[in-house]
Parts: C-alpha cells; sequence; structure tokens
C-alpha cells in the first residue's frame, strides 16, 4: 500500500488547502511570509528551464536521427505525430478561444505585466526572431524560441557525425537529460511551498472567487481531451483504416488504466504494444518501431494542455492574443510537446517555455497546479491512446490487414 505522504501530489494538495486555510485566517498578514516561498519555487523553476530545452530536445532529436535507416516508415510514423497534436492544439485553442476563461477571473497575480513581448512583433519579426545571432546570448536572456530552434538544428548535425562522435554526443546528451530531469524532480518537489504561498496570498488578497475560473479552466480541458479522444483520433482511424476505430479502443483499457494511474506513457508501453498487436493486428515490425517513438515524442494530450493554459493564463492578465501570438503557442506547444519526457507532471515543467517564448512570467504555473495533476492523469490517456492509433494508422499505410475482425481467434466452444 502507498503511504499518502510520500506522495508529490498530496504535497501539493497540502499546500493547496493549507494556502487557503492561511490565506483566510491570517488574511494580509501572511504576505510577507507568502512571497519569499512562491518567490523560491519560481526560481528555482528558472533555473531549471533552459538546461531541460537543451538537454531533453537534443536528446529526442538525436535518439529520433539514429532510427533515419527505417526512411519511409519514420516519415509516416512522423507525419501522424505532428498532425495529431496539431488537431489536439487546436481543439484546445478553439475552446479555450470561444469559452474565455480567463476573462474577468478575479485571480491577481503579484507580478504585474503591461505588455508581452509578443505582441509587439509582427509575424516576419517572429519568424526571424526564432534564428538566433547568437544562441548562448539567447540562452542566458531566456529567450525560449531561439533556444529551441538552435537545439533541433545541432541535435540533427550530431546524428551526421561518424562514429563513434556520434555515439559519444548521443550519449552524452541522454546523461545530461537524465542528470536535468533528477535536478528537476528536485525542484518540482518544491512546488508545494510555491503552491502555499501563491494560494495564500490570493485567498489573503481577493478571497475564494478567484478559483472559480480555475474549476472553468479544468473544464475545457478535459472536454478538449475528451473530444481530441472520442472524436479526432477516431476519425483519422476512420480515414485510414475505413473500418469501424472503437474496435481498436476494445483493447485498450489496461493500457489506458495503467496510464491514467501512473502519468507515464513508458511505464505504459508494454501494454500499449500487447493491445495493439494482439487486438487490432499490428505487426511487431511496425509497433516496436511506433510506439516507442511515440512514448517519447508523441504527447497530444500534453500538447492540448500547454495551450489552453497559457491562453488562459494571458487571459487572467488582461491579454488578448492575436492569430501571430498563438502562433507561437501552437509551435512552441508542439515542440515543447516533443521535448517533454514521458514522466508524471512533465507537462507542467514543459509549459514553462511556453510562457517564456510568449513573454508571460511563470507565476501562472504555480496556479495551474491546482488542478494539474487530476489533468495529468487524462491527458496521459490521450497521449497514450494516440500512440496505439498511430500504431494502428501507419500499420495500415504499410500494408498490414489492421482491424479485422476475422483475424481474432474465435471464442472456445462451449457445451
Amino acid at each position: 500500500m502507498r503511504i499518502p505522504y510520500r506522495s508529490l501530489t498530496f504535497w501539493i494538495f497540502v499546500g493547496l488547502f493549507g494556502g487557503m486555510l492561511a490565506g483566510q485566517i491570517f488574511g494580509e498578514a501572511i504576505v510577507p511570509i507568502a512571497d519569499p516561498l512562491s518567490d523560491i519555487f519560481l526560481r528555482l523553476l528558472r533555473m531549471a528551464v533552459m538546461p531541460l530545452i537543451i538537454t531533453s530536445l537534443t536528446a529526442a532529436v538525436i535518439s529520433v536521427g539514429a532510427r533515419r535507416n527505417l526512411g519511409i516508415l519514420g516519415a509516416k510514423t512522423f507525419v501522424y505525430y505532428i498532425t495529431s497534436s496539431l488537431l489536439a492544439i487546436l481543439a484546445g485553442q478553439t475552446l479555450v478561444n470561444i469559452f474565455k476563461p480567463g476573462i474577468g477571473s478575479a485571480i491577481e497575480f503579484q507580478e504585474e505585466v503591461t505588455e508581452i513581448p509578443a505582441m509587439t512583433q509582427g509575424p516576419m519579426e517572429l519568424i526571424l526572431g526564432i534564428i538566433p545571432e547568437n544562441p548562448f546570448q539567447a540562452l542566458a536572456e531566456g529567450t525560449v524560441l531561439p533556444v529551441i530552434f538552435f537545439c533541433i538544428l545541432f541535435g540533427y548535425f550530431v546524428t551526421r557525425l561518424d562514429e563513434p562522435h556520434r555515439s559519444t554526443m548521443g550519449n552524452f546528451f541522454q546523461a545530461a537529460f537524465k542528470a536535468m530531469m533528477k535536478l528537476t524532480y528536485a525542484v518540482v518537489w518544491t512546488a508545494p511551498l510555491g503552491v502555499f504561498g501563491i494560494n495564500a496570498r490570493i485567498v489573503a488578497t481577493t478571497g475564494f472567487e478567484a478559483f472559480g475560473s480555475l474549476g472553468f479552466y479544468f473544464i475545457i480541458v478535459l472536454a478538449g481531451l475528451l473530444f481530441h479522444a472520442l472524436v479526432t483520433l477516431p476519425a483519422l482511424v476512420f480515414l485510414v483504416t475505413r473500418r469501424n476505430p472503437y474496435r481498436h479502443f476494445l483493447g485498450m483499457p489496461s493500457a489506458l488504466i495503467t496510464g491514467f494511474s501512473t502519468g507515464s506513457t513508458i511505464v505504459t508501453l508494454p501494454l500499449t504494444m500487447k493491445a495493439v498487436t494482439e487486438h487490432s493486428g499490428v505487426s511487431d515490425k511496425i509497433s516496436s518501431f511506433v510506439l516507442p517513438i511515440g512514448a517519447t515524442v508523441n504527447m497530444d494530450g500534453t500538447a492540448l494542455y500547454e495551450c489552453v493554459a497559457v491562453i488562459f493564463i494571458a487571459q487572467i492578465y488582461g491579454f488578448s492574443l492575436g492569430f501571430d501570438q498563438q502562433l507561437v503557442i501552437v509551435i512552441t506547444a508542439l515542440l515543447a510537446s516533443i521535448g517533454a519526457a514521458s514522466i508524471p507532471m512533465s507537462g507542467l515543467v514543459m509549459m514553462s517555455i511556453i510562457l517564456g517564448a510568449v513573454g508571460l512570467p511563470l507565476e501562472g504555473v504555480a496556479i495551474i497546479l491546482a488542478v494539474d495533476r487530476v489533468l495529468d492523469m487524462f491527458r496521459t490517456m490521450v497521449n497514450v491512446l494516440s500512440d496505439s492509433c498511430g500504431a494502428v494508422i501507419v500499420a495500415k499505410l504499410d500494408g498490414e490487414d489492421v482491424l479485422n475482425s476475422e483475424r481474432r481467434e474465435p471464442l472456445p466452444a462451449t457445451d
């Protein structure tokens, strides 16, 4: 039996309700204590973000590039991943723009924002700004998109090196990424302090009505995830296979439940592979290639959540983002979801990347933490389901006979 006090989720909820209670009891007298606690968490998070971007994205690009000998199969796989992730992002983007859960919110952040840098730039400036004149300067200034651009290029050209240099660099960035994940885990464990501080300040200064918009945001994200899982993904499977997509879903419960409970697509990988091969008729060749890559780079649920969360935070600050700014969010959400590690709460860390790309403070992260763990379980289910649908689609494009009910073994006869 798992002991609750060893769970980060448990302590986040302790910080959440403890902060709300302290704010209610002590009022504004708690602010001098609450503000330093939230500042410590946010500074630690800022410290971890840029090194995590460099190591995670570069390692991911090198890992994917190492499989270049699979050529056409890899191209089909990545077309699906990009398509499904973009559709997920657009679903969330549409809902958050229609219902605007952050407009009129009573939440008041400590840090004031008078303008968002991305809103003052035209489309060409945004495009040119992605290409860094000096990647080290971009890194020092915390300018996210140029760093992402450089990491992708650098990782790609590492894959063009001859041996043993390619393996040496690949091993270095994989090791650096694992080290950064350990450091990031330690940083995330300070989240309860940040959650306590920020929520104590909110309740002390604005009261409990501030949390109404947070519940609305929760519903919007959940609705987007359900739409993607029950409408978009089945539609993609049907368009390619011309067979009932829900036949595939019947074999997925064990993998989906495991993903929901663990918050990790990697942990769920063996069950996902078993489901798509034994139930949906995907060959071992396809599943062993598509699913491990998908567990690393295909994060539909995470991408949707990140997009909705950043637009929601911008709405709380009183900004209405135009098409250009939201395009930055879409592109960054796609890239961040590719670089996100398949571990619990990785989307929360990667969301800080998108906030930085748009020019919003990281303070909004601690607000989202109040409902993040529950949403994390749902978006992991969507990630797992998308990976499995990708295996079915790629198998069909490769000429395999998938989702054929006649292939399944008949039930044993009964007397």
